[in-house]
C-alpha cells in the first residue's frame, strides 16, 4: 500500500499515484529521467508535458515533479487523472441513518457504489463524500450497479476494517426482492447452490461445473400474471449471483440487461431499472455490539402486462 496521498481530494476522488520499479545497480535505469518514466507509463494520450508545467506531479512529501530529475527507483509520483465525462445518473441518494461511525443509505439503480471503470464521479463514494463533507467515506460493501438498496458506509478509516470484516465474514444477514417470471413447475421455497464464475474480459458469470460457491434461498412472496415477486436470501455473495441463479432457473429478473443476454442499452438510458432491490440489511455493530437494521424504501415496479 503506499503512503497517504499529500494530494487532497479533488471533487471527492483520490489522486492517482504511481510507483517507479526496483532496478538492479549493476544495469542502466530503464528511464533516463522521471519526465521518461511518466511519458512511458501513462497512456499518448496523458499531457504530461503540460502537468509536470503546471506542478501536477508532486512526490510522497507534496513537491512537484519537474521531469528533469535522473530516474529514481522505488519513488512515487501523485496527480489527479482527468476524468472523461459520464452521464448524469438523475436519482438521489438517500440517507437513511448516520451516525458517527457510519452512513446507511438507500443506493438509486444505475449508481455505482464506488469509482470503477467508466462509472467515477457518478458513484454513491463520490457523490457522498462531497455532499457529507466526509473525505475518508469508504464503502463497507458493494452492490451491483443495477441493483438498488441497503448500502452501509464507513466515516472514518479508524472503522473501515471493523465493518468491512463483517461483510467479508458473512455475519450479517441480507434479503432481496426482484420481480421475474412466474414457472409453475418450480416448487417455493427453493434452495439454489451452484458454482458460479466471471472470467476476465467478461460481461457476464456464468453457472459452471465444480463445487458450489454460492447459495441463495429463493421464495415466492406474491405472483401478478406471468410474473411473481421473490424474496432472496443469498448465503455468500459471488459477482450477479441472484441476477445468474435466477436467468439459470429460467427466471430472469426484470429489466435485466445481461442475463440471460447482453443487450445493448445507451449509457444515459435509465429507462428500465432492474427489478432488484437490497431490501433488508442487518447485523450485529462490532464496535457496540447493538443491532443495526436497515430496510429500502425503493418499490419494484410490476411490467405493463402483470396481470
Amino acid at each position: 500500500m503506499p503512503p497517504r496521498s499529500p494530494l487532497p481530494q479533488r471533487h471527492g476522488l483520490d489522486a492517482a499515484w504511481l510507483r517507479t520499479p526496483d532496478n538492479d545497480p549493476a544495469r542502466p535505469a530503464p528511464w533516463p529521467t522521471m519526465r521518461d518514466f511518466l511519458s512511458g507509463r501513462l497512456p499518448a494520450a496523458a499531457p504530461v508535458e503540460e502537468m509536470l508545467r503546471a506542478g501536477e506531479f508532486v512526490d510522497k512529501a507534496g513537491h512537484p515533479w519537474t521531469g528533469e530529475e535522473p530516474y529514481r527507483p522505488n519513488a512515487f509520483v501523485w496527480f489527479h487523472r482527468e476524468r472523461a465525462p459520464e452521464p448524469p445518473v438523475p436519482f438521489d441518494v438517500e440517507v437513511l441513518a448516520a451516525d458517527e461511525r457510519v452512513v446507511v443509505v438507500d443506493k438509486p439503480h444505475f449508481l455505482a457504489t464506488t469509482p470503477r471503470g467508466t462509472h467515477v464521479t457518478e458513484s454513491v463514494l463520490v457523490r457522498l463524500r462531497e455532499s457529507l463533507g466526509l473525505p475518508d467515506l469508504a464503502a463497507a460493501h458493494r452492490l451491483d450497479r443495477l441493483t438498488a438498496g441497503v448500502l452501509v458506509l464507513t466515516k472514518e478509516r479508524r472503522y473501515r476494517a471493523a465493518y468491512a470484516g463483517v461483510f467479508q465474514t458473512g455475519d450479517v444477514h441480507k434479503t432481496y426482492e426482484a420481480l421475474a417470471p412466474l414457472d409453475p413447475a418450480l416448487e417455493f421455497p427453493l434452495r439454489v447452490a451452484n458454482r458460479i464464475e466471471k472470467r476476465r474480459g467478461s460481461l457476464q458469470a456464468q453457472v459452471v461445473d465444480g463445487e458450489p460457491n454460492a447459495e441463495t434461498l429463493v421464495e415466492l412472496v406474491e405472483s401478478r400474471g406471468r410474473y411473481g415477486r421473490y424474496r432472496l436470501t443469498p448465503r455468500t455473495g459471488k459477482t450477479h449471483q441472484l441476477r445468474v441463479q435466477l436467468a439459470a432457473l429460467g427466471l430472469p429478473i426484470v429489466g435485466d440487461p445481461l442475463y440471460p443476454a447482453v443487450l445493448d442499452v445507451e449509457a444515459d438510458d435509465f429507462s428500465t431499472p432492474l427489478q432488484l432491490v437490497a431490501r433488508r440489511l442487518s447485523f450485529t455493530d462490532p464496535i457496540d455490539q447493538l443491532l443495526r437494521d436497515n430496510e429500502s424504501r425503493f418499490t419494484l415496479e410490476w411490467p405493463d402486462d402483470a396481470r
